[in-house]
């Protein structure tokens, strides 16, 4: 089904277009949260709530965009506001833990281990993700969208409502912090 006839009977809560929708985009939408979250339950129940929210706004989609490119804005979108929801958590287990009602971090983060990887280069690919990890978001989105996904600038620009030059400095940029935080790594595997 080609995308316009998909949106208009999306539009029209036709079931069998939204298990369409599903079925192409969850892989995808998956990978991306997965990649920006870093915990495999965690990016499940995200990826359903990207479909809930593609389902019932629908309507607002106003296709000056592609679809996909919309499903990506929604799950990055999404996928911050965990973020920024799980760093209010941890703040207020650290403070909590300083207050004493509690001996450690409730929230302490398990290693991160991303399905595609394979098994020789899952120390190097832990160190990676943990260098994204702590980039700022924007550049951490646009990282992930353009390295990780394989999203062209273009599409990217468009998935986080910027500029193909603000994506092209955002990669520029986290390029550079990665550099650094695994310049550390790389000195240790050459001693």
């Amino acid at each position: 089904m080609e995308e316009e006839t998909l949106v208009i009977n999306l539009k029209n809560r036709d079931k069998a277009a939204f298990r369409q929708l599903v079925e192409t985009y969850q892989v995808r939408v998956y990978n991306t949260v997965l990649s920006l979250v870093q915990h495999n339950e965690e990016a499940e129940d995200i990826a359903q709530e990207v479909f809930i929210e593609v389902y019932r706004s629908i309507e607002k989609f106003r296709e000056d965009s592609t679809l996909s490119t919309w499903i990506y804005r929604i799950a990055t979108t999404k996928s911050l506001e965990t973020i920024r929801k799980k760093k209010t958590q941890k703040r207020f287990a650290f403070i909590t833990s300083l207050l004493g009602k509690n001996d450690e971090l409730i929230h302490q983060p398990a290693d991160f281990e991303h399905p595609g990887v394979v098994a020789e280069n899952k120390e190097l690919a832990q160190n990676l993700f943990v260098a994204i990890k702590e980039l700022p978001d924007n550049q951490r989105i646009a990282y992930t969208l353009v390295n990780v996904e394989g999203l062209s600038y273009q599409e990217t620009a468009e998935a986080m409502n910027i500029t193909k030059s603000s994506v092209e400095s955002l990669i520029f940029r986290s390029k550079r912090n990665l550099k650094k935080s695994l310049k550390t790594y790389y000195e240790e595997l050459d001693k």
